[in-house]
């Protein structure tokens, strides 16, 4: 079974291979050090820090193994061959919400990247799907179990 393709910036790559190097070379370093000093405490089986620095460890060692299948399976998108006239992955879009008439800027990234508190919406969430091909001054309605929401494109900025 072929893997799933993780659509990435060049930020986004960078921030997980950044995140990576962090965790092998200075986070590893650390947790080990933990776990040195803890064995130096003498009896493992009542000890609070010993069991807590294993713990911290097997998290890192999660991440790092998720980080690097993240990696693995990358693709990342080239802005500088963006289409500007449309919208496609990579994007940043200002659109109006119609119900709220409001605008608002999202930049569409891989289900990776994604993260709504920064304005980065995965290409597969309704309202990313929806958006993608669409061109400046076209609508998109969009079905969320919160209701239809229709949205404008207003700009696209890259």
């Amino acid at each position: 079974m072929e893997s799933k393709k993780n659509i990435l910036t060049y930020e986004g790559l960078k921030k997980y291979e950044d995140e990576l190097e962090h965790l092998k070379v200075v986070r590893r370093k650390e947790v080990a050090d933990k776990i040195k000093e803890a064995r130096g405490q003498g009896d493992l089986s009542e000890n609070a820090e010993y069991d807590a620095a294993k713990d911290e460890q097997r998290n890192i060692e999660s991440r790092i193994e998720e980080l690097e299948k993240i990696l693995k399976n990358a693709e990342v998108i080239d802005e500088d061959e963006i289409d500007k006239e449309k919208i496609s992955i990579g994007c940043k879009v200002k659109v109006r919400d119609m119900s709220e008439k409001e605008d608002v800027v999202y930049r569409i990234v891989g289900s990776t990247e994604a993260n709504s508190l920064k304005g980065k919406i995965s290409n597969e969430s309704p309202v990313g799907k929806a958006l993608i091909g669409l061109k400046v001054g076209q609508t998109a309605e969009v079905e969320t179990p919160a209701g239809v929401f229709k949205y404008k494109v207003l700009e696209i900025i890259q």
